[in-house]
């Protein structure tokens, strides 16, 4: 089978369903798009639901090899491949949701044609969101199973927004930061994250002994000077 001609025949089938939706394509309106008999299209797929679920395939496919692609690319940070990763199926969704009110039918995941490609898609890029943040390390509370569905519930979450495509960045930014525990910029592939401690722990002891040496200092015909605070040293 020709790949090239399966490609348009797909192609047609697309247009056909900006055009008439799922229900009410028929593989003549297919053949006549691409100007050939519908004894030719059989030729490439056995009927007009395999025209789709093969369609329906091709574009999770391409998504997918986009995602998998950020996800691979070591150089970045791992908050920008995990962006990258949230890109590929926010940018599926604006383009079937963008070109016709039918073709965002290939997107439910509940239909009979091609709602298993649509589930095994989220699937594979939890698979792998979920490496990534293996690698990268979680804050303690959230493991990276769940982080993953997380960065999947705000792709799904801008899905139906105004300019979801402007929003994603700050918002997978911020949102990343939080379950890594780090600066993004900074949690690269073959480092760990450090996590110092927020504030510095003076314990009661230290501050004890401390005062104590302030008080010897403050005593008369001493000419020691010192910050008001015994621990805070001058920079």
């Amino acid at each position: 089978m020709g790949t090239g001609r399966l490609d348009e025949v797909l192609d047609a089938t697309y247009d056909c369903l900006t055009r008439y939706g799922v229900r009410r394509t028929t593989m003549d309106d297919i053949a006549a798009t691409m100007g050939v008999s519908r004894s030719a299209v059989y030729q490439y797929v056995r009927s007009k639901d395999d025209a789709f679920r093969r369609l329906a395939g091709r574009l999770h496919e391409q998504a997918l090899a986009r995602a998998r692609r950020a996800a691979a690319d070591i150089t970045l940070p791992y908050a920008a491949r995990i962006q990258g990763i949230l890109a590929a199926k926010l940018e599926l969704v604006l383009e079937l949701h963008g070109d016709s009110p039918h073709t965002a039918e290939l997107l439910d995941d509940k239909a009979r044609l091609f709602g298993g490609i649509c589930s095994a898609f989220t699937a594979d890029l939890r698979r792998l969101l979920t490496g990534l943040f293996a690698e990268a390390g979680t804050v303690e509370e959230v493991g990276p199973a769940e982080a993953a569905d997380i960065c999947i519930a705000l792709v799904i979450g801008l899905e139906g927004a105004t300019a979801a495509q402007h929003l994603l960045p700050p918002a997978s930014e911020a949102l990343t930061a939080g379950l890594l525990g780090a600066p993004v910029s900074t949690v690269t592939a073959g480092s760990r994250l450090a996590r110092p401690p927020l504030t510095s722990h003076v314990s009661p002891q230290d501050r004890h002994a401390a005062n104590a040496e302030a008080s010897v200092r403050d005593e008369p015909g001493s000419q020691t000077t010192h910050s008001a605070d015994p621990l805070v040293s001058a920079c």
